[in-house]
């Protein structure tokens, strides 16, 4: 009896309801299914960040100043008529392309390895771009590491009519390595791990360890498998020179900046980001006009900044990666022209490939959103 008397109640209420009107949504209340288009909700405004010290720097100057190797098959060289080529070089300029929105407004600033760090943290350039190794003394010493743009280790070039099938070979063997570099501390680990004896061939630049080993002052040459990819193609015969199979560090090299200002590092490191996620999403040198025009993808819109304000939370105009992008093309496409296939260095691209690739790589564009 009582189920039946609260069900009564109910339904009286609801009769009582709808006969004051209050019960009849298509007259008292606005319906709420009619589809739309676009986002809903409200948009909270996206505030211009103010510009710190480095970007108010390189505006004031008109220019971008660069740190790069000086010279480096593949990554950082100047051609005969003196213009800077390399896969680190475009990447400097699609920076300055961001930042100023011209790809060219950039001053490269050759520096040794002994060098690069001091020029960094005094301020005579804004960022390396210079096959510089991401390891703990470094990243607490007053730097910053935006992020990674190539994925490497570190290995072993022998002459070939050595006969060697693996670096384990190496006991007693003379090694030639730069000073001042990671693989001069990694290839004593090594050594040392696998017992083996060996002497040190210590020289001051990359350029002198190719000239000792060619001299065939050392057994063997140490250092980044690019690097020794790259010195391959520097010697009278190539093919007489083999880079053995092992591969005794891990190396993630990448832009370095100095630490304190955070927003010159959020620009660097999402310039990198910009020209991974162009990739994902084929956006080319080439089609980036085509693309922004036609698209209807959000995520290539926000990225060519024709929705969503991307370049406020950086300090920059909206426009910062597309600008980015026709400086020189998307992450593969500065991958194949300086390392990869349409190289003379020819690399894989290994772990550099994008996560989606088969086989897989590391690179992974993080969303502009």
């Amino acid at each position: 009896m009582r189920l039946w008397t609260i069900s009564g109640l109910v339904a009286g209420l609801a009769l009582a309801l709808a006969a004051c009107g209050g019960g009849d949504p298509a007259v008292d209340e606005p319906a709420t299914d009619v589809p739309v288009s676009g986002p809903t909700g409200t948009v909270e405004p996206v505030a211009m960040r103010e510009a710190g010290p480095t970007l108010r720097s390189i505006r004031s100057r008109g220019r971008l100043n660069c740190g790069v190797h000086p010279g480096l098959v593949g990554f950082s060289y100047a051609d005969n008529q003196g213009r800077w080529r390399g896969f680190d070089i475009d990447f400097c300029r699609a920076t300055a392309a961001a930042v100023l929105g011209n790809a060219n407004a950039v001053r490269f600033v050759p520096l040794t390895n002994a060098e690069r760090m001091g020029a960094l943290t005094e301020g005579r350039v804004d960022v390396l771009w210079r096959n510089t190794s991401r390891t703990l003394t470094r990243d607490g010493a007053g730097i910053d590491f935006p992020g990674t743009n190539y994925f490497d280790g570190q290995g072993f070039l022998v002459r070939r009519n050595l006969n060697l099938a693996s670096a384990t070979e190496l006991n007693g063997a003379r090694v030639c390595v730069q000073s001042g570099s990671t693989s001069e501390l990694n290839v004593a680990d090594w050594f040392r791990a696998h017992g083996l004896d060996y002497t040190l061939v210590v020289v001051t630049s990359e350029t002198a360890a190719r000239a000792a080993y060619a001299r065939e002052d050392c057994d063997a040459m140490t250092a980044d498998v690019s690097a020794l990819a790259a010195a391959r193609t520097t010697l009278s015969d190539p093919r007489a020179h083999v880079i053995l199979p092992e591969v005794i560090s891990r190396e993630a090299l990448g832009p370095v900046v100095r630490e304190g200002d955070d927003q010159w590092a959020d620009i660097v490191g999402w310039t990198l980001n910009a020209l991974i996620l162009a990739e994902a999403l084929n956006v080319t040198q080439d089609n980036v006009d085509e693309v922004a025009e036609d698209s209807r993808n959000p995520e290539v819109r926000r990225l060519l900044g024709l929705e969503g304000h991307i370049g406020r939370p950086l300090g920059l105009s909206d426009t910062w990666a597309r600008h980015a992008i026709e400086a020189g093309g998307n992450y593969g496409e500065i991958f194949d022209r300086n390392l990869g296939a349409s190289s003379a260095l020819d690399l894989s691209r290994g772990l550099n490939a994008l996560w989606t690739a088969e086989p897989r790589g590391l690179m992974y564009a993080a969303p502009i959103r």
